[in-house]
């Protein structure tokens, strides 16, 4: 193979893509079998399942058992925002968003004190076995599971403090710089590293995606004159969602 050729099931998957990107195979509609392709494209029976498996890889088909495989559709992506900006009011975006009459959102919660893993506790500048708070949430979107979040916060910081519990108590539901000045820490920076992985089983399950799907991980960080006080991962399905920053310019 010379240097910028393609191996035949990227060619084939490629021609296949199209037509799905085109309309020419709308959506729930049959791929063509296995046969099929091969003899349309005069291609092995090897290259016409990598073809159909890369298909199935990007998201754009998936298989149906007993019937085979179809189209899937696709939703024309929705925001997530991601915001710089702090009204006074301290909500967090997503709880900005939702307090429009017009969203649909909801979200719901459960924390739980437990030890910092190796990879959290170098997130936070802590020791392995460290006490943590942990909290993860579940958001939807008119019932539709959009985003889950996991954070962690050394108890160092917060342990008997009236803002320990991030969804409880006087602050309960406000955002971290808020909860953390209650308490005279003051968040300077932020940081967010994204990135994207195939999901995990039970985060594809818990967001009604398949084996496969991938998904948009928000990696932040909040920072107190250079302390680490919470850490974070935003699991959002990259097939339905997109990420949105607005960052006030200074």
């Amino acid at each position: 193979m010379t240097f910028g050729e393609q191996p035949a099931y990227l060619r084939v998957a490629g021609d296949l893509r199209k037509k799905i990107v085109d309309g020419s195979l709308p959506p729930h509609t049959r791929l063509p079998s296995q046969a099929r392709i091969r003899e349309e494209y005069g291609v092995s029976d090897t290259v016409a399942l990598e073809a159909r498996k890369v298909l199935m890889a990007e998201g754009l088909v998936e298989g149906r058992s007993g019937s085979g495989t179809y189209v899937r559709e696709r939703p024309e992506p929705r925001r997530v925002a991601r915001s710089g900006y702090r009204p006074s009011s301290g909500a967090t975006p997503f709880r900005q968003e939702q307090a429009d009459s017009s969203a649909r959102g909801t979200w719901e919660s459960h924390s739980e004190q437990t030890v910092a893993s190796a990879a959290v506790a170098e997130r936070l500048g802590i020791r392995s076995g460290d006490r943590v708070m942990c909290t993860k949430y579940l958001f939807r979107d008119a019932g539709e599971a959009m985003m889950l979040s996991t954070s962690w916060e050394p108890l160092a910081v917060t342990g008997r403090t009236p803002v320990m519990l991030p969804e409880e108590g006087p602050l309960g539901g406000m955002g971290v710089v808020e909860r953390m000045a209650a308490i005279d820490v003051i968040v300077d920076n932020v940081t967010e590293e994204v990135g994207a992985r195939p999901g995990l089983a039970e985060e594809l399950l818990a967001l009604g995606g398949v084996p496969g799907h991938v998904v948009l991980v928000v990696r932040r960080t909040y920072y107190a004159s250079g302390r680490p006080v919470e850490t974070a991962d935003v699991v959002i399905p990259a097939d339905r969602y997109q990420v949105a920053y607005h960052l006030p310019v200074k």
